[in-house]
């Protein structure tokens, strides 16, 4: 996980090349971690903290940290996704699907968990044949297939 969390940031504000589905998600999943764990903290912190017998709530209007937090991570996360879709051949562009309400979500999420293309695509070389770089997760040495390609 902090391989690929180090290769995004090494990366912070790269929109080209290609990302691998493991740099990507996990990335993602640092990126949820770390935004719980800051609003946690800027709920205590600066809001408002209600205990009572048998329960406790905390919610904040000023979330400081975790705003931050947000500030210095949106080009890399963009940068990201931009990567992982030109693993998939498709433009960049398409993230502003993003703006679609639920659909946009649910198709971009849908290409974010699709494989790669193997070899070269028109945005660069294959992340996961050693080509072009960005090995996340370790896992660069596949065994060569016997099923032809289409």
């Amino acid at each position: 996980m902090m391989e690929a969390v180090r290769t995004v940031f090494s990366k912070y504000a790269t929109f080209t090349g290609r990302a691998r589905r493991a740099e990507f998600w996990w990335f993602v999943l640092f990126y949820i971690i770390v935004n719980f764990i800051l609003g946690l903290i800027d709920s205590v912190l600066f809001g408002t903290t209600t205990t009572t017998e048998t329960s406790f709530s905390a919610e904040t209007d000023t979330p400081i940290l975790s705003g931050i937090f947000w500030l210095a991570t949106i080009i890399p996360y963009i940068a990201v996704g931009v990567r992982r879709l030109h693993d998939t051949n498709r433009s960049g562009w398409w993230l502003l699907l993003g703006f679609i309400p639920l659909i946009g979500a649910i198709i971009l999420i849908v290409w974010f968990a699709t494989g790669g293309d193997r070899g070269r695509n028109r945005f660069g070389d294959d992340p996961i044949d050693g080509s072009g770089g960005g090995d996340a997760g370790g896992e660069a040495d596949y065994a060569e297939t016997s099923i032809p390609k289409v």
